[in-house]
């Protein structure tokens, strides 16, 4: 493969706060206050304030463009602008990939983005009558528009996946995330938070046998539980971006952006948006050192990874969602975090996808390899 041009996005630091579960540990943090920290560190990693724009992604946040007021209370300074973007949980990968044309363009030479998500503080949402709701359309009125977790078990099904299959997968995922934290190599990555540190969902035990106790969470005869879906979780991640020509300059090792691609499926479909964004994928290696795709509900991954002819081995090498948690706006994010620590930092690797779907009938896929 040839050297990456001049113009070539690289992420040359990455942070994530640990990931609490809703009204858990981090329930006093609002958006803005957990992503903060996270814009601060990674200021500090590149030895630089001098950033030429902060993009996050926020799903469930209160408004008010919480990426301005984080990069504000990062210290980033009153010149440091900032945009929230909005793609569902494919926001926060969303926002890096906007960092990353932001950076081909020309436009800036230090770009912080990525995302964060807290549902413990986000605000009841109520229409004019007076009704609430939980969350906005993902279709026109009058078409196919389910709920996620209905959505997953229809995916699974029509994809013939059992539910001992679906558990194997979530055991995998907290038995490595478990193993993962306990060898400390989640440490460099991880921003403490209010004296929290570590990740607060992981489970040891979880084996396949106890997950088949677990009864349908969403309709009647799913595969789908409670143990083998995500949670709902707060958390904030991010990356420092830069172009190839100035990483070279620092000296330092990165994380180079080598293809993305954005695609739409049927709404009804959700689950399945990532397989036409990895299918459009301009390269892709065959076999991946590490695959990051975020565990929403693990039925509606394997589905995707069996259509994108993936093995199921190579994904979440440390834990995924299942075990990690899911803070929707920063969950894309936090891919490339765990990307950038396994493959540069600890030289696990050199190339990896990073992909998801997302809400609508959408998803997002990207690869990378690491330059030095």
């Amino acid at each position: 493969m040839s050297a990456p041009a001049d113009s070539t996005p690289v992420v040359i630091a990455a942070r994530r706060t640990p990931i609490g579960t809703a009204g858990g540990a981090l329930r006093g943090h609002t958006v803005d206050a957990l992503a903060a920290p996270v814009l601060a560190a990674l200021a500090r990693d590149t030895g630089s304030a001098d950033v030429d724009d902060v993009l996050l992604g926020n799903v469930f946040g209160p408004g008010g463009n919480p990426a301005r007021v984080a990069a504000l209370a990062a210290g980033l300074g009153d010149g440091v602008p900032g945009m929230t973007v909005d793609r569902q949980c494919a926001s926060g990968l969303s926002a890096i990939l906007a960092a990353a044309a932001a950076v081909r363009a020309g436009e800036g030479t230090l770009y912080l983005a990525g995302g964060a998500e807290s549902p413990s503080t986000a605000p009841v949402r109520t229409r004019s009558d007076g009704t609430s709701y939980t969350r906005a359309p993902f279709a026109p009125a009058g078409d196919p528009d389910p709920d996620m977790g209905p959505a997953a078990d229809d995916v699974a099904a029509r994809a013939g996946l059992t539910r001992g299959r679906l558990d194997a997968f979530a055991a995998r995922s907290h038995a490595r995330a478990v193993a993962a934290r306990d060898a400390g190599r989640f440490d460099a990555e991880t921003v403490g938070i209010g004296g929290i540190a570590i990740d607060e969902r992981p489970r040891d035990r979880f084996t396949p046998a106890r997950l088949a106790r677990f009864r349908p969470a969403f309709t009647d005869g799913g595969v789908h539980t409670a143990a083998n879906s995500c949670g709902v979780n707060d958390g904030a991640a991010a990356v420092a971006l830069v172009p190839e020509r100035r990483r070279r300059e620092l000296g330092v090792p990165g994380l180079a952006l080598v293809s993305a691609a954005t695609r739409g499926c049927p709404p009804a479909d959700l689950g399945l948006g990532a397989v036409p964004a990895l299918a459009a994928l301009r390269e892709r290696p065959a076999a991946p050192d590490a695959v990051e795709f975020t565990e929403a509900f693990a039925g509606q991954v394997l589905a995707c990874l069996d259509a994108a002819g993936i093995d199921e081995q190579r994904v979440s090498p440390d834990g995924g969602a299942i075990a990690l948690g899911h803070p929707w706006g920063a969950s894309g994010a936090v891919l490339v975090v765990r990307l950038f620590h396994r493959l540069v930092v600890q030289g696990r690797g050199e190339t990896g996808l990073a992909a998801l779907s997302s809400g609508g009938g959408l998803g997002v896929a990207t690869s990378w390899r690491v330059v030095r």
